[in-house]
């Protein structure tokens, strides 16, 4: 017989789920959202300084590019028009912050793996103008499962770092990058056990019970299922709640995420590591982009 806190429980639960995905649906329709992006382009693949339908001429000069724009390039740097020649880093805040703009565009600096790349973001791009919103199953209580983290080991043989692995894995743009893995996420659905190789942001204690208050690590997967490129996008993430000192979390794929380059093709999203694809369908959590 069901009892009241359990339908209490699960009422909270369906209500903050419904939230989450409000919330979700409006962070990545934002003026400055992922649907916004128009464009990566790597410096390296335009030597003439030249990017395209971008004004002005981008050098790399090591640890920093250098930005020459004229007059009549109409070009702004922190917000006031902008001619001569500026020294620029990654940007590291929000898009809507970057330096460089053009009226409402704006063009953010990234640096990976030691290559530099210009983005460019606006918000009358096509796909944001054509979002009808994402397409998310219900919530359901039969997704949400207890899991534990278990940190990998400081002496792997394939480590760097502090019990860090490092796998090559393809990205969306048809590059190989290495992403880094801190652990392993260990779970049960359907009376059957999965594990995830999962990333890790924040220290990982090599023993989670010493870890102190506000130290628990932020987890997250690239996974793939049954379902995707079926009825789901072809991968998904996942963003487990941060492991307790002892490793306990809970799995909850009703908010397994679209990745970005599902908003737009020109972000840089990893693909599942080896042993991300489960070979259960998760028909749960975010499936699918709405368009019109």
């Amino acid at each position: 017989m069901t009892t009241d806190a359990s339908t209490d429980a699960s009422t909270d639960a369906v209500r903050d789920w419904k939230h989450w995905h409000e919330q979700r649906t409006e962070t990545v329709s934002a003026t400055y959202g992922p649907l916004s992006l128009t464009g990566t382009h790597w410096l390296a693949d335009h030597p003439d300084g030249s990017l395209p339908d971008i004004p002005g001429h981008w050098a790399e000069a090591g640890d920093e590019i250098v930005l020459t724009a004229g007059a009549d390039d109409g070009l702004t740097l922190d917000g006031q028009p902008f001619s001569g020649e500026a020294r620029l880093v990654a940007d590291p805040g929000p898009v809507g912050a970057a330096r460089v703009g053009l009226g409402e565009r704006r063009f953010v600096v990234l640096r990976r793996e030691g290559l530099w790349a210009v983005r460019d973001f606006d918000p009358e791009s096509v796909t944001r103008r054509a979002f009808q919103g994402i397409d998310a199953t219900e919530y359901d209580t039969r997704w949400a499962v207890p899991g534990r983290f278990t940190p990998y080991a400081a002496d792997s043989t394939d480590s760097v770092g502090s019990g860090v692995r490092t796998v090559r894995v393809g990205n969306a743009d048809g590059v190989e990058r290495g992403l880094g893995l801190g652990g392993e996420l260990a779970f049960k659905l359907a009376g059957k056990d999965h594990t995830l190789q999962v990333s890790v942001e924040g220290d990982v204690p090599q023993a989670l019970g010493s870890a102190r208050a506000g130290e628990a690590p932020m987890l997250w997967a690239v996974f793939a299922d049954a379902s995707s490129g079926v009825s789901s996008y072809r991968f998904r993430f996942l963003r487990p709640a941060a492991p307790d000192a002892e490793g306990r979390t809970t799995v909850d794929f009703n908010r397994a995420l679209l990745p970005p380059c599902a908003f737009a093709d020109h972000f840089l999203c990893p693909f599942p590591p080896p042993g991300n694809t489960l070979d259960t369908e998760i028909a749960a959590g975010e499936r699918n982009l709405l368009r019109r």
